[in-house]
């Protein structure tokens, strides 16, 4: 299966504790039409414009405060797997955010679009969490 893939890296003024706090506070992640819900093995994003809309359940497949959490995606519109690491870089972080995804119905051809389009959502949502 072909993936679209992104990577963000934000250097923060956070130190690595507190940076990765900050960034595995799922119910902070802010992305527009989309409201987040814990849940006991990670969490699920729901985007969704009136009635419709989709869930997209993340599982949480390795857990290493403050320096790396790997997620699963197990969604029938989105799938793929996403890593985020903190290494500590002078008085602050780096975050580095990667992320592979499929989504049903789109085809491979327009995997750099969708990588570029969930690259910029990463960078916003890294800058909210971090600021």
């Amino acid at each position: 299966m072909e993936m679209a893939r992104t990577r963000v890296r934000y250097t923060s003024h956070h130190s690595a504790p507190d940076a990765f706090a900050r960034v595995t506070d799922w119910k902070r992640h802010r992305v527009p039409l989309t409201e987040v819900t814990v849940t006991p093995v990670g969490f699920t994003a729901r985007t969704a414009v009136g009635p419709l809309g989709f869930d997209d359940p993340m599982e949480i497949t390795r857990w290493d405060p403050p320096h790396r959490v790997e997620l699963h995606k197990r969604g029938r519109v989105v799938r793929g797997s996403a890593t985020i690491t903190v290494a500590p870089e002078g008085g602050g972080s780096v975050v580095t955010w990667d992320e592979d995804v499929s989504v049903v119905g789109v085809p491979a051809l327009f995997d750099p679009v969708v990588g570029r389009l969930l690259g910029l959502m990463v960078s916003r949502v890294l800058r909210a969490l971090l600021a």
